[in-house]
Parts: structure tokens; C-alpha cells; sequence
């Protein structure tokens, strides 16, 4: 029996400089794989929120006192119930638990935070591996 999509899973291993033409690739190529497994128009929005919001936490704050130019790596794996994505940064780490929540009336006009509160909400899962150098993103299909 020939092996169905299923089986082969749509991958992809980048390296990315902070450079808008290449992220918008790397995202496009992403969604273009959503499509082969016929995701719909709101996950396809809320899987590409979360990366552009992970890649650019990791260049704008991961690389934040880092000389230039520092590539961030994004692996992908599409499947047809879920999609896994990996952005790894150089920088020193952070401790995630420690960005105040930008909900609450005392950081309603602070500027950070709002990024990874966009994430957690769009995603299924969000982890935080190497010092808070690696996001771990999972998003499943619903049932």
C-alpha cells in the first residue's frame, strides 16, 4: 500500500535573518502546506498570528543585545490533526512566567506581554524549552 499524506507529514528546517521578504516566505511556505491538508481560514489566521508573533519576540527580545545579523531556526511539521512549529533563538533565555500578564488593570498600558498572551490563545499548546530560548507551538484541529 503506497504511504498517504498522512503518513508523510509537510516539513521544513529555516534558518531566518531578521529580514521582513524572508520571514514572509517562510510564513507563506507554512500556510501553503495548511492548504494541502485544507485547513481552514481561522486556523491558517491563528497559526500565522503565533508564528509572526513568536518569530518576532525572538529577534525583537531573544536577540535584543546580540550583534547582528543572528538567524532564528523554525522548524515546522504539518499533519492532518495538528501542526507543531519551533522557533529557536540565540539569545540569553528569559523566564516566561515572569512577563507580567498584560491583562491585569496594572499592565493594561504596558507594551510587553501582549505577544505571548496572543500566542497562548491561538495555540493549543505553548512550551517554553532551553531557558525560554525555544517555543514550542502546537496547533490541533478541532474535533
Amino acid at each position: 500500500m503506497p504511504p498517504t499524506r498522512a503518513d508523510h507529514p509537510d516539513h521544513a528546517r529555516l534558518s531566518l535573518a531578521n529580514a521582513r521578504p524572508e520571514i514572509d516566505r517562510a510564513e507563506e511556505a507554512l500556510l501553503a502546506c495548511m492548504d494541502r491538508y485544507a485547513y481552514s481560514d481561522a486556523a491558517k489566521f491563528a497559526v500565522r498570528l503565533a508564528l509572526e508573533e513568536g518569530i518576532v519576540n525572538a529577534f525583537c527580545h531573544g536577540h535584543k543585545d546580540l550583534p547582528e545579523p543572528r538567524p532564528v531556526e523554525l522548524t515546522y511539521d504539518v499533519h492532518a490533526a495538528h501542526i507543531e512549529i519551533t522557533i529557536t533563538d540565540q539569545g540569553p533565555g528569559y523566564n516566561p512566567s515572569a512577563i507580567p500578564d498584560p491583562t491585569l488593570d496594572e499592565n493594561i498600558e504596558k507594551t510587553s506581554g501582549r505577544g505571548l498572551m496572543l500566542i497562548r490563545s491561538f495555540m493549543t499548546e505553548v512550551r517554553h524549552e532551553l531557558d525560554g530560548r525555544r517555543l514550542v507551538m502546537v496547533y490541533r484541529q478541532p474535533t
